[in-house]
């Protein structure tokens, strides 16, 4: 075998190899997005420097949002529902460099939503009013979503079914930029008013957080039973 004819099968060999590199890098890069695969996202809404509102008894609306967020997770995973979280600790989505931290925290919660392609996702918050005579829970949704606006009902109605909590109608919603975005049907949760002093002490118990989230979690799972029996 000449020289000419060994360099062009080493080559060979070599190319073989780099193809093969790019595959196994391919496909862990594919592992590494089907990891966070689940059947609901749910979205702790701000953190880190965003505390959201704070409330009439100085609780931070980004602690409250996580832990209802984890509670609602820890629900919904004992039901065999898999669940991703937008964040897990008191951080946000953004790098501390950026120009516009706010901005760039949205489109990174939009972009982990529609990476995963769960059956639908929850976005948990807390409101705010002047008056500190409103309160009630609320549900928003994309409002040219008719799926949507039937998860909203669905989860909404598991709600009403708390004894003490009032409820404000669904809102159908196409300005908020997590709900306009967003490739599935996506749900922003007022848990609660926290300008309102009762509703600001209950939602910092941790005992009206769990019955909360055992509500929705209900709604959720009713939501995706559904889901499941229209694509059968």
């Amino acid at each position: 075998m000449g020289d000419k004819v060994r360099w062009i099968l080493a080559l060979l060999f070599l190319v073989l190899v780099l193809i093969g590199i790019r595959k196994v890098e391919s496909i862990v890069t594919q592992g590494e997005v089907k990891t966070g695969q689940a059947d609901v996202v749910i979205d702790a809404g701000h953190g880190g420097k965003d505390p959201g509102k704070v409330g009439v008894n100085d609780a931070l609306e980004k602690d409250i949002n996580l832990q209802i967020a984890k509670k609602l997770q820890e629900e919904l995973e004992s039901r065999g529902i898999s669940v991703l979280m937008t964040r897990e600790e008191d951080k946000g989505l953004y790098d501390e460099d950026a120009d516009n931290k706010q901005v760039q925290d949205l489109k990174r919660r939009v972009e982990l939503i529609n990476e995963t392609a769960p059956a639908l996702a929850v976005s948990i918050h807390q409101n705010s009013y002047p008056s500190p005579d409103v309160s009630g829970s609320q549900i928003f949704y994309f409002k040219h979503s008719k799926e949507g606006e039937e998860m909203a009902n669905t989860v909404q109605k598991q709600i009403e079914n708390l004894e003490g909590i009032k409820n404000r109608p669904i809102k159908g919603n196409d300005t908020y930029y997590l709900l306009r975005r967003t490739e599935v049907p996506t749900m922003i949760i007022e848990c609660g008013f926290l300008s309102n002093q009762e509703e600001a002490t209950r939602l910092a118990e941790e005992s009206y957080q769990e019955t909360l989230a055992k509500a929705i979690a209900d709604g959720i799972e009713e939501c995706l039973r559904s889901a499941g029996s229209e694509n059968d």
